[in-house]
């Protein structure tokens, strides 16, 4: 008689194999508390504590995904870095607007609860956490038969920051003949990885056999947190841009004000070797720009005066360096010259 009862289990939710992951999680972030931060794993809601030493204070909030990446995590069973990547994307929207992140949440829907894989991403939840040095404080796990097929997931991630509202990176600090920089990227952040996946079937290519493309269509995306952070404390910055879906075109247009363009001269720009190889693939330069940072991860708008003060905040491998100069013009954005393919 017992075999006709219906149960959550026989339906393809196991609820104690999602309460073992809560509790992993609550010892994992347990760890890096510090004692005046609130336990929140497992709660119904999340507490965080307000920084007191922000004058006026204004909360900004983002929230992102990694897209089709982890469908190469899958493809190449690695998932320790798509965590990081989560956080990334959120957080280096955040310092966009001048903001310190405070808190992270995120959220897990998969097809059946699967406690090593997401194990594995939750640590480079953390680890992310870490590096933007704010707190992984709750979120939502989902085991969804049916909705998802075998082994498949997706994640999403939720950002919150503070900022005085002196110091957000508002349009109007931009004036004419400020400098473009650059921030060399990591990669290919989580961008163009529909195009990429697209390619490789296509090619037939086997990624678990090509070291190159499996370490980097993997590698982490670079998170800018403590350096534009502290830029900003310095007052060195006019404004900034994260380089995510749209390429440098549609994200810097979003940042200068009216009656003000953006110059870059493309010929300025450094690709790195996973954007040469994709060009090499019957890529146009147009599509190469529309879809993927070409080795720019982030932007930064200076005075002529804060330049040689900027570069001094970040390490060698991510130095900045100047791609064009703030004009007047109604377009926002000109862009001259191309890409230099032989770099």
């Amino acid at each position: 008689m017992k075999n006709n009862l219906f149960t959550y289990k026989k339906s393809g939710v196991n609820i104690r194999s999602a309460d073992k992951f809560v509790k992993f999680i609550s010892n994992i972030t347990a760890k890096k508390k510090g004692k005046k931060k609130f336990s929140n794993i497992g709660g119904f809601g999340s507490i965080s504590n307000i920084p007191k030493n922000i004058v006026n204070p204004k909360i900004v909030a983002c929230t992102d995904g990694v897209g089709t990446k982890i469908e190469i995590a899958n493809l190449i069973n690695k998932f320790d870095t798509i965590g990081i990547d989560l956080v990334a994307m959120s957080v280096n929207d955040l310092i966009v607007q001048g903001a310190k992140p405070l808190f992270f949440l995120d959220y897990i829907s998969i097809n059946k609860i699967d406690l090593p894989k997401l194990k594995s991403i939750v640590r480079g939840i953390v680890k992310g956490c870490e590096i933007s040095n704010c707190s992984l404080v709750g979120g939502e796990t989902a085991e969804m038969p049916e909705t998802y097929a075998k082994g498949k997931f997706d994640i999403a991630g939720f950002a919150v920051g503070i900022v005085s509202q002196k110091k957000i990176l508002s349009k109007n600090k931009i004036k004419e003949n400020d400098l473009v920089l650059a921030v060399p990227s990591s990669g290919l952040h989580s961008n163009g990885y529909s195009l990429i996946r697209y390619l490789i079937k296509k090619k037939k290519i086997d990624i678990k056999k090509n070291l190159f493309l499996k370490k980097e269509l993997i590698k982490p995306t670079k998170i800018y947190v403590n350096e534009i952070l502290n830029l900003i404390d310095k007052n060195l910055i006019s404004g900034c841009a994260n380089i995510t879906g749209g390429g440098i075109e549609d994200n810097i247009k979003r940042i200068i004000p009216d009656k003000l363009c953006a110059e870059i001269n493309l010929n300025k720009i450094s690709p790195s070797k996973i954007f040469r190889w994709l060009k090499k693939n019957n890529l146009t330069d147009k599509e190469m720009l529309k879809t993927f940072n070409c080795g720019v991860g982030f932007c930064l708008i200076v005075k002529k005066k804060n330049f040689l003060k900027v570069l001094n905040n970040f390490s060698r491998r991510y130095r900045p360096y100047v791609i064009g100069k703030i004009l007047k013009n109604k377009k926002k954005i000109i862009l001259r010259d191309r890409l230099d393919w032989s770099k």
